[in-house]
């Protein structure tokens, strides 16, 4: 008996690659938003009467934002339709940064960046889940895990635009805020011809307009998957019921245990390099250069190992590779050690530490079915922005207080913890279509394995 062809089944084509690129403005957005802002009030405070209150206001607003837009937005896009969502947050992000331009208040634009906030949070579960959706299994951890590439390239973009409109003057800010309307206006237009998720039309009962949009992209004769979609009403507490809370926790947990050490330190690591002693005006800009070119680098291996490995290995022991690297870093802070060393230290943390990264995308959009797998995304979205914003508000007082050493211990420890929980808690998925995954909470792997083997024989 011939095997029924899904479209989970087809190899990679170009229709995959735009819908990368379609879901892919979802992170560089997310980076260039939060990375304009910093080189905009460079020149703002000088421009508004800004106290320093409303200056980590106007740093916080977006990430604040970005809870309540991952929360509610995941939820809306399972229950009104991935493309609907898309297109409107969309929407609201290019208005929103047009309305920057012609502030004259602080306070009006800390609620214009807390809005900026809600409507990327809103994008970034649509983004991983439609992505999910969409892809051919043997490649959905590296399209999904891809994302994440263009966040660094968002922000270190918006750092490069930054530089080249101060030269404008004094009003170069409202051109940076507004520079962020270029790339959602033209995602938003692209995104027009983009197709609605055949898994959503099915699980809400329009199964003739999801096998009419598989055939138009893969071609007669395919379908969906070869289980039919299940249909059940969304519901925001379903993360949380029949099997899901455990992977509600674990998401929620790694993602955050991830994200905290990675934004403080990434953050102040002028600073931190400082404080190993290479604070000498250039070196410790180098330095941090250096890094965050790595961070990015990190990636390109990760993207193959997920595939050729599988999740949990390359979840696992880059958490304990990160831990035991600033543990070193901890011990070594007050030995006097050359300057080649410590960034070498740093760069096997960046590289295993952003590699594991991907795994924000692809677990959430895996371990959940289709009636609440935006919901869940981005809940895990809301609670890693909360945690990260808390981290790194925190993280100067801390490191001021309690000195370089100690720091990196805490942050290592923090990734220990992440360690323990991967290695209890984190499923193998690796080459399962999208219904065993999120099945898994009910089978478990020896289960859903031995289903996956049965189907190929028969």
């Amino acid at each position: 008996m011939n095997k029924v062809r899904t479209m989970e089944d087809m190899p990679l084509s170009g229709f995959h690659f735009k819908m990368f690129t379609y879901t892919s403005g979802s992170t560089f957005l997310d980076g260039y938003i939060l990375g304009i802002i910093a080189v905009a009030l460079s020149v703002m405070q000088t421009q508004l009467d800004m106290s320093l209150t409303v200056m980590g206001l106007l740093g916080t607003a977006t990430l604040v934002g970005m809870f309540f837009g991952g929360i509610i937005g995941g939820y809306l896009t399972d229950l009104i339709g991935r493309k609907t969502i898309f297109l409107l947050d969309m929407l609201v992000i290019t208005i929103a940064s047009v309305l920057q331009f012609y502030v004259n208040d602080p306070i009006y634009l800390i609620i214009l960046r807390f809005i900026l906030g809600v409507a990327v949070g809103a994008d970034y579960p649509i983004a991983g889940t439609l992505m999910a959706e969409f892809s051919p299994k043997k490649n959905r951890g590296a399209l999904i895990g891809g994302l994440s590439a263009l966040w660094y390239t968002g922000y270190a973009f918006s750092f490069l635009i930054g530089y080249f409109l101060l030269s404008i003057g004094d009003t170069s800010w409202r051109w940076m805020l507004l520079s962020s309307a270029i790339p959602s206006f033209l995602l938003l237009i692209a995104r027009l011809n983009m197709p609605e998720s055949p898994r959503w039309l099915a699980n809400k009962g329009r199964e003739k307009e999801a096998n009419a949009i598989v055939q138009k992209i893969f071609g007669a004769g395919v379908v969906m998957s070869e289980e039919p979609e299940i249909k059940d009403k969304t519901s925001f507490l379903d993360m949380f019921r029949n099997g899901y809370g455990k992977w509600t926790l674990f998401v929620a947990v790694f993602w955050s245990l991830q994200v905290v050490p990675t934004f403080a330190i990434g953050t102040y690591i002028p600073v931190i390099l400082g404080q190993f002693g290479f604070a000498d005006g250039k070196s410790e800009y180098l330095g941090s250069a250096i890094i965050n070119i790595v961070y990015l680098a990190g990636l390109i291996p990760a993207l193959y190992l997920i595939e050729k490995y599988g999740r949990r290995p390359t979840l696992i022991w880059p958490f304990l590779v990160s831990s035991i690297t600033l543990f070193v870093l901890g011990a070594t802070s007050g030995a006097n050690l050359s300057f080649v060393f410590i960034l070498v230290l740093f760069i096997i943390y960046g590289t295993f530490n952003t590699g594991m990264g991907i795994h924000q995308w692809v677990y959430p959009t895996e371990l959940f079915p289709t009636h609440i797998r935006g919901t869940a995304v981005g809940f895990g979205t809301g609670v890693s922005r909360i945690a990260s914003a808390i981290g790194t508000f925190l993280f100067p007082a801390f490191l001021a207080n309690y000195g370089v050493a100690m720091t990196m211990y805490v942050c290592g420890a923090l990734f220990f913890v992440g360690f323990l929980v991967s290695l209890f808690m984190a499923p193998e998925t690796k080459n399962m279509s999208l219904t065993e995954t999120s099945a898994l909470n009910k089978f478990g792997n020896l289960k859903t394995r031995d289903f996956e083997s049965n189907q190929n024989i028969n």
